[in-house]
């Protein structure tokens, strides 16, 4: 009699889409969410963006950064991922260990409803992935190397590929300047030449203009 009185019996309540739902098959599982995983010697690794449908993956972002392997792994997944149930897509082999991951990470999300579009009424439309990317659906990548030497080096960062660092009296970067290459690709189908294009995609970032010296980052 105490145990019939118990209360809770049943999965817990989890936030999916706007809604509290006791989820008790794959098929009621929704949300829109990244993972990310690295691969088994840690010299690679991919971020995951799926939009799950009840159950279905509609929509797969994958970006990678690592081997060449990993790229072509990335392409593979991409083309398998869509359509697959959430739990297919966990036990499916996506050739890259830092995509299969991935892939776990997100999972664990989804089913715990710890999702992006959780309070999201209806949750989040196929193609939100693609806001990440930015207006020229690029992925948003940084590359810094740094030695004792020569100090800090940006050689790209969100807005594009750095061509000058600007530096301040003490030697400390107040600002750069970069080529969009999103927006140079464009430029170039509408501009004469190729350095009209180039210089039509040079932007600027912080303080530059205020730089007591210029630095090529490239130049070590």
């Amino acid at each position: 009699m105490e145990v019939k009185n118990m209360c809770g019996f049943g999965p817990s309540p989890i936030p999916q889409e706007g809604k509290w739902t006791q989820t008790k098959d794959i098929s009621q599982i929704s949300g829109f969410s990244h993972g990310c995983g690295t691969c088994a010697p840690q010299q690679g690794a991919c971020k995951l963006t799926l939009n799950v449908k009840n159950g279905i993956i509609k929509e797969a972002l994958v970006e990678t950064i690592g081997c060449s392997g990993m790229t072509h792994s990335a392409a593979m997944a991409g083309e398998i991922l869509i359509g697959k149930t959430l739990l297919e897509a966990l036990n499916t082999d996506l050739v890259c260990d830092a995509i299969n991951d991935a892939m776990k990470n997100i999972f664990l999300q989804l089913v715990y409803g710890r999702s992006q579009s959780a309070f999201s009424l209806g949750g989040l439309e196929v193609g939100t992935s693609l806001e990440d990317l930015g207006k020229y659906k690029a992925s948003q990548v940084a590359t810094i190397f740094s030695t004792d030497k020569t100090g800090v080096r940006y050689l790209n960062l969100t807005e594009g590929y750095i061509t000058r660092m600007a530096l301040d009296k003490n030697g400390e970067v107040i600002g750069y300047e970069y080529i969009n290459l999103g927006l140079l690709l464009k430029n170039m189908e509408t501009e004469r030449t190729c350095k009209d294009a180039i210089e039509k995609s040079k932007k600027t970032y912080g303080r530059f203009d205020e730089a007591v010296s210029y630095v090529n980052p490239r130049s070590l």
